[in-house]
């Protein structure tokens, strides 16, 4: 299959080349088709480029490792998102405990990322973390941030429903996540935490 003609092919025809006859033009076309995409969201995640570049590397290094087995329950590209999120969380991990010298395990050789319980258990133990620290909030404070991570309501909607004024929203959102960064020290928490509030400010 030549590279023009794999540029018309959906996805999950692109897969099943890979998946079934090892084509290399299909793995390629869709290599091209996402990594500016994650390595832009690794590169957030990791504020290093070099970083991101290896850690999109391995992603797709494993995807095509993985090409015979691979089943996706979603999106390739969903697949690849939450391959970067939990791929960004061993590394930050890994970076956080060589500093602060708290394990001997060799965490600088972490496995390539694959989807599986574990990770899930992970995310749910995380948001379990955040849903309790949100719980000792002061109440104004804890309102103000459900209304805006929760309801995805605007500071002007919450600061009318509220009779307050647009500053004090802000700075009671301020607080929230001051609160909420000292509470969830560890990176792990500290990422999940970011995608949370990313829509804020």
């Amino acid at each position: 299959m030549g590279k023009y003609s794999a540029a018309s092919w959906t996805d999950d025809i692109l897969l099943d080349l890979i998946r079934l006859e090892d084509d290399r033009a299909a793995f390629s076309e869709l290599y091209d088709r996402y990594w500016d995409k994650i390595f832009l969201q690794a590169a957030n995640a990791l504020n290093s480029a070099e970083e991101a570049k290896e850690c999109v590397q391995d992603i797709f290094c494993s995807l095509w490792s993985r090409r015979q087995t691979l089943e996706l329950k979603y999106s390739l590209y969903t697949y690849l998102a939450v391959a970067v999120k939990y791929r960004v969380i061993n590394i930050l991990n890994s970076a956080y405990y060589k500093r602060h010298r708290k394990t001997n395990v060799a965490l600088d050789e972490i496995e390539i990322y694959s989807p599986s319980a574990e990770t899930e258990l992970l995310e749910k133990e995380l948001f379990a973390s955040l849903e309790r620290s949100v719980n000792l909030l002061p109440e104004k404070c804890q309102l103000v941030f459900r209304m805006s991570r929760e309801e995805n309501k605007t500071h002007r909607q919450i600061a009318e429903e509220l009779n307050i004024s647009e500053k004090t929203v802000n700075n009671h959102l301020t607080k929230a996540i001051k609160d909420l960064s000292t509470n969830l020290s560890t990176p792990k928490a500290l990422f999940i935490l970011g995608e949370s509030l990313h829509r804020l400010f």
